[in-house]
C-alpha cells in the first residue's frame, strides 16, 4: 500500500493495474486501525471497489481490502455483494493462527478466492496466504521474504458460486437493519490511538 494525499488527511491506498497498464480503481482502507496514533490521524475510505480484470483466463472480478479491514466481516461481504471474485489484501501485521482462519473463512463463507501479502521478518512474521472458495489453502508462506504464486481454479469458483448455500444465496438482508445502526452499548466504548475518545460516527 501507499500513502495517498487526501483533501484532509492522507489516506493508505492500494491502486490496481491490469496487465494493459490500465487503472482499474484505487481503493483506500475503511477499517483504518484507529487504535494506533499512525491511523488514527489519517482520512479512511469511503466504500470498496471492484474491478473487471482482463487476464488469459478471461475477465475476472476483482476486490481489495487492507489489513484491518479483512478482520470486519463487512468488508469481504460486501465486496462478494459487488461481485467479487477474487479479492486481494495487502498487510502489515501479525499473523497467527486465528488470524489466518479468520481470512479462510471470509473465502468460505462468501463463494470468493482471496489472497494476502504480508511484511517478512524483521517487520512483520511473514505467512502470505491464499484460500479458495472452498476455504482451502492455496498458497501459505514462510515468515522469509519469497516470491509465491497462488493460482485459482475460476471454473470451480463459479461452480460454487452457483451452487453453495453460502455468499448471497439464503441472506436474509431485511433482518439486518441492526448492521447499520450508530448505536453502541457502552461496553465497546475506546479511546483511539491519539488518545481520544473515538466516534464511529466522526470517521
Amino acid at each position: 500500500t501507499y500513502l495517498k494525499k487526501s483533501e484532509d488527511l492522507p489516506q493508505n491506498a492500494i491502486t490496481l493495474f491490469d496487465r494493459h497498464g490500465k487503472e482499474l480503481f484505487t481503493y483506500c482502507k475503511v477499517h483504518t486501525s484507529d487504535f494506533k496514533p499512525l491511523e488514527a490521524s489519517m482520512t479512511p475510505g469511503e466504500d470498496f471497489y471492484v474491478g473487471t480484470l482482463d487476464t488469459k483466463s478471461g475477465p475476472v472480478q476483482v476486490g481489495a481490502m487492507i489489513c484491518f479491514d479483512r478482520e470486519q466481516p463487512e468488508s469481504a461481504r460486501i465486496l462478494m455483494l459487488k461481485g467479487a471474485e477474487v479479492i486481494l489484501t495487502p498487510n502489515a501485521c501479525g499473523l497467527d493462527d486465528l488470524r489466518l482462519d479468520q481470512f479462510k473463512v471470509r473465502a468460505w463463507e462468501n463463494v470468493v478466492d482471496v489472497a494476502m501479502a504480508n511484511y517478512p521478518t524483521p517487520n512483520n512474521n511473514g505467512h502470505s496466504a491464499a484460500y479458495n472458495s472452498d476455504g482451502k489453502e492455496v498458497v501459505l508462506a514462510s515468515e522469509e521474504e519469497w516470491i509465491f504464486l497462488a493460482e485459482f481454479d475460476l471454473e470451480r469458483l463459479r461452480h460454487n458460486r452457483g451452487r453453495r448455500i453460502w455468499g448471497n444465496a439464503y441472506r436474509r438482508p431485511h433482518r439486518y437493519d441492526i448492521l447499520s445502526s450508530q448505536d453502541s452499548e457502552k461496553i465497546w466504548d475506546r479511546i483511539d490511538g491519539n488518545g481520544k475518545p473515538y466516534v464511529k460516527s466522526e470517521r
